[in-house]
């Protein structure tokens, strides 16, 4: 039987580096699993709409193609919130898709987040800001916490958490928070998978160094599919 098509849908940006990032875990995933049947969807800023995509699987319109068994939407997202819960599960109420998780968190996560780091020269005794994107959901705060908690464990020096937006308490201020506690200097982890206005943001923040994002990097498509897989396994509603 063939597999259900896997949507890999991101927020959506206006950087183009962000754009050209997002496009590089779409082809690893395609790279990995050739025989799948990927499209790219958004729930902002950009076209395709996740609705869209996932409406125009279903039915196969034009082009003579038929409908596919089944769509699988993975968000390509760090955490659950209003994206997850409003835009992608409106696009999965139709029979035969589902939306699998979202990719955080996950320990992977952490190693990519140690690479960057080292990118940057982090020194054992410097003061890291895990610097998320923000939520009002609590469930949100909660995924980006068990990454902290994660990161925590593999830096030697003191590991905090600060928000884009949303949240706090914000980047500025988990910096000056860190330089109060006799940090000589500060890291910010970009805990954001590509560029783009969060990202932006972090520069006048007042850390001595900003990590590049997330993405890109081999290890977004392994869990990217590793959430597919999961919810592929399972009965499609």
């Amino acid at each position: 039987m063939t597999a259900p098509v896997l949507v890999a849908c991101s927020h959506g940006t206006r950087s183009p580096a962000g754009r050209a990032a997002i496009r590089r875990i779409v082809d690893d995933i395609r790279a990995l699993r050739p025989e799948l049947d990927v499209r790219p969807a958004h729930v902002d800023v950009e076209a395709p709409a996740v609705a869209d995509v996932v409406s125009a699987a279903l039915t196969g319109p034009g082009g003579g193609a038929g409908p596919v068994p089944g769509v699988v939407v993975v968000p390509l997202l760090l955490s659950t919130g209003v994206h997850v819960r409003h835009d992608i599960g409106a696009a999965v109420r139709a029979p035969r898709a589902a939306a699998a998780r979202h990719l955080g968190p996950d320990e992977r996560l952490v190693d990519v987040l140690h690479e960057r780091l080292t990118e940057v020269d982090v020194g054992p005794g410097d003061a890291v800001v895990l610097a998320a994107a923000g939520s009002s959901d609590p469930s949100a705060r909660h995924d980006v916490e068990q990454v902290h908690a994660w990161l925590a464990q593999r830096h030697s020096g003191p590991v905090t958490v600060g928000y884009c937006a949303a949240s706090g308490p914000s980047v500025p201020e988990a910096v000056a928070q860190a330089r109060a506690g006799g940090a000589t200097r500060v890291v910010l982890a970009s805990y954001l998978l590509a560029p783009g206005f969060f990202h932006s943001l972090l520069s006048g923040a007042g850390a001595d160094a900003v990590t590049a994002p997330l993405a890109p990097h081999p290890l977004l498509a392994h869990i990217a599919l590793d959430r597919y897989e999961e919810r592929a396994r399972r009965p499609q509603p």
